[in-house]
């Protein structure tokens, strides 16, 4: 009477297996080697946590090769009526690859988050200068914008707080939309009327932001030069626990201190960051260094960036 060997795991079939069961076998192997390393050698696991760098993007690559040949060696190996079972080599590398690339598209923003995590206080509140340094690295890095806490001489009460959801605001006399405020904006209309509203006026009150402009301790002093230089002032919005970024632009005043809340957004701007059910939430607010007017408004899909080559950052 036969056995299998001590070091038999599993057998294959000589039923269909289809390539979902093979890829499983090989996530569980890889992850049974991983821990083994790391139990090992603790000190490769804590070089690569300092240095961020994930041990599964490095065998992404090699992955696939080895993939490739351990099934064309099985195929030689195998009787011809349980190969034409077996997935093709084809689709087998095509999944894995598939799976590599959902890994790359949550890249960015899983380190953006870690790096936020490491830097922020638990509850919002106005920042050390050294922190907002190390979140304009993060997000120069990982988001590919050129955000700034301090642009020019300006700088907020705080770059960070909590943000509420905002009605939209009258384009123009005479606009009519749903969720709408009753009143114009703190600056004013976008446009004149109807007939002269621009792509970018409508661009403007679709992706605006109100922050608190009237609480600067120097905002009646220099009135005329702040009000000027804040209008349609380019920001960029994270939310610090998902990471959604939009580039907005600011457009009113407020809101209120007693509200709790320290920047408003409109609805498209709510939805981008939180969904359509998000209505308050903590955020960071930059502003965006973008003297040639080249990043556009809107939200930043940052995880498909390479962000050795991105355009939206100043070289």
């Amino acid at each position: 009477m036969s056995h299998d060997l001590p070091t038999t795991t599993y057998k294959i079939s000589k039923g269909k297996v289809d390539s979902e069961f093979i890829r499983n076998k090989l996530k569980l192997k890889s992850l049974e080697a991983k821990n083994s390393l790391f139990e090992k050698y603790p000190h490769v696991k804590k070089f690569l946590d300092e240095n961020g760098i994930d041990l599964d993007k490095i065998r992404a690559h090699s992955a696939k090769v080895i993939t490739t040949g351990a099934l064309t060696g099985t195929l030689f190996f195998t009787t011809p009526s349980a190969a034409r079972n077996l997935p093709t080599v084809a689709s087998i590398v095509k999944d894995i690859t598939d799976s590599n690339e959902e890994g790359k598209n949550i890249f960015n923003q899983e380190r953006l988050l870690k790096s936020l995590r490491e830097i922020l206080p638990e509850k919002a509140e106005p920042l050390t200068r050294v922190q907002e340094k190390r979140i304009e690295q993060a997000i120069r890095e990982f988001v590919g914008v050129n955000a700034k806490a301090t642009l020019e001489g300006e700088h907020l009460n705080t770059t960070y707080g909590y943000i509420g959801l905002e009605q939209h605001l009258m384009r123009y006399p005479g606009d009519n939309v749903t969720y709408m405020a009753p009143g114009r904006g703190a600056w004013g209309y976008f446009a004149d009327s109807k007939a002269a509203l621009t792509n970018e006026a409508i661009e403007r009150e679709k992706w605006y932001v109100a922050v608190q402009t009237l609480y600067l301790p120097d905002w009646e002093e220099r009135l005329s030069y702040v009000k000027d230089w804040y209008k349609y002032r380019k920001v960029l919005v994270v939310n610090t626990v998902n990471g959604n970024a939009v580039v907005a632009d600011v457009a009113d005043a407020g809101p209120a201190a007693w509200t709790g809340k320290h920047f408003g957004g409109s609805p498209e701007v709510m939805n981008a960051l939180g969904g359509s059910r998000y209505t308050k939430g903590s955020v960071l607010v930059f502003f965006v260094d973008d003297p040639e007017n080249k990043v556009p408004l809107g939200p930043v899909e940052y995880n498909n960036l390479d962000t050795n080559g991105v355009t939206m950052v100043e070289a």
